[in-house]
């Protein structure tokens, strides 16, 4: 198997609570350390966010760009992988997590984009049907060809593919699935569906779930900028 390294990137704002889980299934992944490297990007954090992830990564700063998009998009300038892979500061990783994004890429030179499948950290019925239906889109977008539902807590691309594609747009919602709209125009954008992120449902259970999706749909629809609502809850940098 030829060396590829892999850069993951973190976009971080205020997770103290949550970022060493997520770095550290990230360092006990099943490749080599030296396979990859971890940039975690921070949104000018209040906390001790940076503080906690130094120790676990490769990389950490504070964004110059704008929103969680722009975050996402600093952190590939600085990265020196081949391949990019993007997850949420409160999300935990599966083992094989980097081992299968990589066999994805080495199996088809075609592929640009490689995206995967979602379960709840918090479980319970109600968060597991939320997500359900959330990896229902993901499936139904891959195989029509049409809306890629691509979250930004598990995908990846080849790097050259998403400099050319023009990286994050840097909008409130919806940028980790308009991404795909352009990549698939430079090759294949592929669902792993073994390729599973335990995702924190910790803003639906504050916030309410239908609420907070249907805040989200009303950004996306409106081109993924809104001042009605912020989707995140928070304020970000920038």
């Amino acid at each position: 198997m030829v060396h590829t390294l892999i850069s993951v990137i973190v976009p971080t704002y205020n997770e103290e609570q949550n970022i060493s889980a997520c770095l550290q299934s990230l360092n006990r992944q099943t490749l080599p350390r030296d396979s990859y490297e971890i940039i975690v990007v921070d949104g000018g954090s209040k906390d001790q966010t940076r503080e906690i992830a130094a120790p676990f990564a490769d990389q950490v700063f504070i964004q110059t760009s704008k929103k969680v998009g722009g975050a996402r998009n600093d952190g590939a300038m600085a990265a020196l992988g081949e391949i990019l892979a993007t997850t949420d500061a409160d999300c935990v990783l599966p083992g094989d997590w980097l081992e299968r994004i990589r066999d994805d890429f080495a199996a088809d030179p075609a592929i640009v984009q490689v995206y995967g499948l979602v379960y709840p950290i918090e479980d319970s019925l109600k968060n597991r049907l939320s997500l359900a239906s959330a990896n229902l889109f993901s499936r139904i977008g891959y195989h029509t060809r049409t809306l890629y539902y691509t979250l930004g807590c598990n995908t990846a691309f080849r790097k050259e593919a998403f400099m050319k594609a023009g990286m994050y747009r840097t909008i409130d919602a919806g940028d980790d699935l308009e991404i795909a709209r352009r990549t698939c125009k430079l090759g294949k954008v592929s669902l792993d569906s073994r390729l599973k992120v335990g995702f924190s449902m910790r803003r639906y259970q504050q916030f309410g779930t239908l609420k907070s999706l249907y805040q989200w749909l009303y950004i996306v629809v409106r081109g993924g900028n809104s001042e009605k609502y912020s989707y995140s809850q928070r304020e970000y940098k920038k």
